[in-house]
């Protein structure tokens, strides 16, 4: 199930993330990736203030520069593959879907092509073959771990809009 496409004004969020370049399908890195995340956050003393959230900073289908994040209560200087930002203010582009994380290509291409017959410009530009994004990001609200049925399963997809 899908929800109607919106805007909506989303405020800055100090976020804690590691970093990949990683080709889809990418499943069966992700658990390695996030163990490895939340046992940074524990040691470094940070608080989580949100849900996981999937950054992608640069599109190359089928390869992504992501950032596997999840927002925290403040900036800290990065460390190896992890990074810290600030997940930017603004208008963003959203849909929130229920099903399995299968169909998430599809969600984004609905999202995408909803903004585009809205005449809606994101903040993006290309980058080589493809394009770098300011904020484009899926946020799972739960997981398997939280909700074994995938049909329950929570994902908003958000993209910054131009300002």
């Amino acid at each position: 199930m899908l929800t109607l496409p919106t805007i909506i004004a989303r405020p800055a969020v100090p976020y804690v993330a590691v970093k990949r370049t990683v080709t889809l399908p990418f499943d069966d890195e992700v658990p390695s990736i996030l163990g490895d995340l939340f046992d940074f956050i524990s040691t470094s003393g940070l608080r989580e203030t949100g849900p996981v959230h999937f950054k992608h900073n640069v599109v190359v289908m089928p390869e992504l520069e992501m950032e596997f994040a999840v927002p925290v209560d403040r900036v800290i200087e990065g460390h190896g593959s992890f990074v810290s930002g600030i997940l930017p203010a603004g208008r963003h582009a959203e849909i929130t879907y229920f099903g399995p994380y299968d169909d998430l290509l599809s969600v984004n291409g609905v999202l995408i092509g909803w903004a585009s017959h809205a005449g809606l410009v994101f903040d993006a530009r290309p980058q080589g073959a493809g394009e770098w994004f300011a904020g484009r990001y899926e946020i799972y609200h739960n997981s398997p771990a939280e909700e074994p049925d995938p049909q329950k399963l929570k994902t908003t997809v958000s993209i910054k809009l131009k300002d």
